[in-house]
């Protein structure tokens, strides 16, 4: 258990910067009196100021095989992600670049404005076969630094040039600056969108995920997607037990009436770094429920604070388990929700001109 003195760190999720990682990072602990000493003298630290470097890959696209997630490849437009939330499962990618999966994570980002023109020269390419590309799988593609970058958007106008299909996984209702780029997508069966979900709370969303959009505007965003045609699915995910998962019912009945006919659920996951985060997230912020969370986690996870096997990761176990997919099938059920599966039309694929001109944003 943490033992935490100090304040929440506001509009962020790590509540500290330095935690045990695999790579050999180099740690620092600061002792609560000193803390409160050093502030006395000083003043309460430096307000913690979001970051973004250049960053020029030499490849866009990444190629997976795994058995349980159904893509084959994927991009990611940036790295690292503003929305800060605390459980998020891409947070230990930071430590491969000697940065903390903490506070770096959500304040030193990575941005890639050379993935539009990387994805045409890849898809240019003779003897490329097309599959959906998904966004969104390890960060969010439609973070805040979106609306400055736009790296996104010139990703889906190569997408809508080839005729290239696209998925996108987001928790922001930022998606809606290319309602008319996604709209167009959606037209020729090329797109379908996923916004996640967990919870109706406004508060505690501003804990969890302090910098992503509030849960209604998420909801908003679905429903004008919907009126669009554009094909959306709400992911409501991660479910956390004694956290979230008191929303389950009220989420999927909302969804019914925006007009939503697809959602899922996924639990809680805490790879890596994640698990002490999140330990030290409900130390600050549920001391009082902390142990009661875990222990529900554990049980779901074969006694383990996480389970990294290809698809029972995605598949928990146990009472609490069996009891969050009854209430979540009979809730799915009033709300006339099923699991829909999206085809994506591959077959009217065109390789774009290898140094075409992007339309003027």
């Amino acid at each position: 258990m943490f033992h935490v003195k100090h304040s929440p760190i506001k509009g962020r999720g790590a509540q500290s910067g330095q935690i045990p990682t695999r790579f050999g990072l180099a740690e620092r602990e600061v002792d609560g009196d000193w803390r409160d000493h050093v502030e006395a003298l000083d003043g309460p630290p430096v307000k913690l100021r979001t970051t973004v470097t250049e960053e020029r890959p030499k490849s866009i696209l990444t190629f997976n095989q795994s058995p349980d997630v159904p893509f084959d490849r994927s991009i990611n437009a940036y790295r690292g992600c503003e929305h800060g939330c605390v459980y998020c499962f891409a947070r230990p990618t930071h430590a491969y670049h000697d940065l903390s999966p903490g506070l770096d994570f959500e304040t030193k980002l990575f941005a890639k404005p050379e993935a539009a023109a990387l994805l045409r020269k890849t898809l240019a390419k003779r003897g490329y076969s097309p599959r959906p590309i998904a966004m969104g799988t390890n960060t969010d593609p439609y973070q805040p630094i979106e609306r400055d970058w736009r790296i996104t958007r010139q990703i889906l106008e190569v997408c809508l040039e080839a005729r290239h299909p696209v998925t996108i996984t987001t928790k922001s209702d930022r998606v809606m600056d290319d309602a008319d780029l996604l709209a167009e997508l959606a037209r020729e069966k090329l797109v379908a969108v996923s916004i996640s979900v967990t919870s109706l709370d406004p508060v505690l969303s501003a804990k969890l995920e302090p910098r992503c959009a509030a849960p209604a505007k998420r909801l908003a965003a679905l429903g004008k997607l919907a009126e669009l045609g554009v094909p959306v699915h709400c992911s409501i995910s991660p479910i956390i037990p004694a956290i979230t998962d008191t929303f389950l019912e009220s989420i999927i009945a909302r969804l019914g009436e925006i007009g939503v006919r697809s959602a899922n659920w996924i639990p809680l996951r805490l790879p890596h770094e994640v698990a002490p985060l999140f330990r030290e997230w409900l130390a600050v912020h549920y001391p009082e429920r902390a142990g009661k969370v875990m222990s529900i986690v554990r049980q779901m996870r074969g006694g383990r604070d996480n389970d990294p096997n290809f698809h029972s990761r995605f598949n928990p176990q146990g009472v609490w388990a069996d009891l969050i997919r009854a209430r979540f099938a009979v809730a799915c059920r009033k709300a006339g929700i099923g699991k829909a599966r999206f085809v994506l039309d591959c077959s009217r694929f065109q390789p774009p001109q290898a140094g075409g001109q992007l339309r003027l944003l």
